[in-house]
């Protein structure tokens, strides 16, 4: 497995794409499917109650007095993001298909990751203490904005989301799980922060559930006669320009308000980061059985390509921040 770390792949996304192939060639149906649907509700669950309980309250705290950096940070992943999807729409339906725009506005729409945002940030030598406090902030606050940005978003395209259900839906499926958990850390936060793994390993597989359920569905519905290998490519294409902008306004917008480089480091990680571990099980939630497929294909293809540019761009920090503390050093 090493040539993937070479490659900056990341291997659960492999194991991703096995399960979108399995559920192509052998998808869930009839009692089977309802069996799995009740199955992927009790895993969304456990998956954000589990978020709840590795919450550190201590470790927010840490970098909550950093007010101005988390509000770039919220406005780069609340506003920018959707501001950048809803300029999506004048590109010709010939390039990118209608299902498509939509699951890129859901993307935009969605709070950033927390584990990778970081690392990244950890590996690039930025304000740690920051970066947990804000992504977690994002996570904990895309619960409630997501379903809110989404159908503003989806009702401006085309008049039929109901955003209270949504919200209403969020709050009992995902919401209730998140506070039960984070209330319940001082009884098993203990045992959470030393099974780290199978904890991981618990999140990894509800949202791997989440897919085979989504994609069997769409597999049904005939996903694969509206998506080509074409339109995954403009997919890939449009990510790749999405990213790229939103890392060059974050780095100049860092620089221009006088951030210092570690601040610029966890400004840049944490404002160009979309969840997929909230994005999947939420999607499960908001749309129709039928769309989920579709609405998280655009998440998964950021997601990956997300992780292997901030890899890079995170070694290049590292070496830049070396490079500067050995020349202070010398005499």
């Amino acid at each position: 497995m090493r040539w993937l770390q070479r490659l900056k792949i990341d291997t659960f996304l492999l194991i991703m794409i096995g399960v979108v192939i399995l559920a192509s060639f052998f998808p869930c149906e009839g009692r089977v499917k309802t069996g799995f649907e009740y199955l992927t509700t009790f895993a969304i669950g456990l998956l954000f109650f589990m978020h709840g309980a590795k919450l550190s309250r201590e470790a927010i705290f840490a970098g909550m007095g950093h007010w101005r950096l988390h509000l770039v940070v919220f406005i780069s992943t609340f506003a920018l993001f959707p501001l950048l999807g809803l300029l999506m729409q004048f590109i010709p339906h010939s390039v990118l298909p209608p299902s498509l725009y939509l699951g890129f506005l859901y993307l935009c729409a969605l709070p950033a990751t927390v584990q990778s945002a970081i690392a990244f940030t950890s590996v690039a030598k930025g304000n740690v203490a920051a970066a947990i406090c804000s992504a977690s902030a994002s996570s904990i606050l895309g619960i409630f904005l997501s379903p809110v940005l989404v159908g503003a978003l989806m009702q401006a395209q085309q008049g039929d989301t109901n955003t209270l259900d949504a919200i209403g839906k969020i709050v009992l499926q995902l919401m209730v799980p998140f506070v039960v958990g984070h209330l319940s850390r001082p009884l098993i936060g203990r045992w959470v922060d030393r099974h780290k793994k199978l904890i991981n390993m618990t999140d990894r597989s509800s949202i791997l559930l989440v897919v085979y359920v989504a994609f069997s569905e769409a597999v049904v519905g005939g996903i694969w006669h509206q998506i080509d290998g074409r339109a995954l490519l403009v997919v890939v294409g449009l990510s790749i320009v999405l990213l790229a902008v939103v890392l060059v306004v974050n780095t100049w917008a860092a620089r221009a308000l006088g951030f210092n480089t570690a601040d610029e480091v966890t400004i840049v990680f944490c404002g160009s980061k979309k969840s997929l571990a909230n994005g999947v099980p939420m999607a499960n939630v908001l749309f129709p059985a039928s769309a989920v497929g579709v609405m998280v294909l655009p998440l998964m293809i950021f997601h990956q390509i997300q992780l292997m540019v901030c890899a890079v761009l995170a070694q290049r920090y590292a070496r830049r921040s070396t490079a500067t503390e050995t020349a202070q050093a010398k005499p």
